[in-house]
């Protein structure tokens, strides 16, 4: 079968990186060239100080993102046996990736396996009404070794996510905004609309501000409350030294809309 020409579509407009995943036929499932096609567009977004946040979505109207490419895999067992490495896993869905720019998830449709892990990443979630998801992988003798895992128990209690875990079940929009996975259900045709309403919400803050304080709650959870406390973190530290400091009180003071800075790489 021929590659997909452009795995990922990456338009940015203003400050707002929107990024595409480009395997509709595939139910935009992760193979090495997408997962590689999205680890640039990441970079991109968090390397480029003009875009401020980015919103992730699938093509087409059935999946956000199916996951691993199984029938990838079939195809390269030998890859797939091989010691662990990033190998067909987006390098963004891994802490050190060290975006500390916003990333919301536009789900679309079906976002389970890696497509899960994907959401999982992302900091804000707007899924459609007809979006499912879940971790299927112990059906297929897998495990979302992607960290999925590992994010679903830092983020619900044990049996909400041991139910997902050892079941292999999916569930609906409705219930993972229940849990608190999602921030908001909506009809499938407003879904562009609602994830842009987030992103125009998120560039009224200062950007190194948002930066800072995703910084600082990504990496201080794994730490104590006291150690995460006396912890002073790069990206606070560049907006200490920074106009958006001393701009957004005086803006306050002067009931004016604040002027923030453009970040420097």
């Amino acid at each position: 079968m021929p590659e997909d020409p452009q795995p990922v579509i990456t338009d940015i407009t203003g400050h707002i990186a929107r990024i595409t995943l480009n395997r509709p036929a595939s139910l935009n499932a992760i193979n090495p060239p997408l997962a590689d096609a999205l680890d640039s567009a990441m970079e991109r977004v968090r390397d480029d100080p003009a875009v401020r946040v980015a919103i992730l979505t699938g093509a087409g109207d059935r999946a956000f993102c199916a996951g691993a490419d199984l029938k990838w895999r079939a195809d390269h067992e030998d890859r797939t046996r091989a010691p662990r490495t990033r190998g067909n896993r987006p390098g963004f869905v891994y802490p050190g990736f060290g975006c500390w720019k916003p990333v919301i998830a536009a789900v679309n449709g079906y976002a389970v396996g890696g497509g899960l892990e994907l959401v999982l990443a992302a900091d804000i979630v707007v899924a459609a009404e007809h979006a499912r998801f879940g971790f299927p992988e112990p059906r297929r003798g897998l495990m979302a070794d992607g960290g999925g895992i590992q994010r679903l128990v830092r983020r619900l209690p044990w049996s909400q996510a041991a139910g997902l875990i050892l079941t292999g079940r999916l569930i609906d929009a409705g219930e993972t905004l229940r849990m608190g996975i999602v921030n908001e259900v909506v009809p499938a045709q407003t879904l562009p609309e609602a994830a842009d309403r987030w992103a125009t919400e998120i560039l009224e803050c200062s950007p190194l501000a948002l930066q800072a304080a995703k910084e600082a709650a990504t990496l201080g959870v794994e730490m104590t409350l006291e150690e995460a406390m006396a912890t002073e973190f790069p990206a606070f530290q560049r907006l200490r030294a920074s106009n958006d400091f001393v701009e957004g009180p005086r803006a306050f003071a002067e009931k004016r809309k604040p002027v923030w800075e453009d970040p420097q790489p």
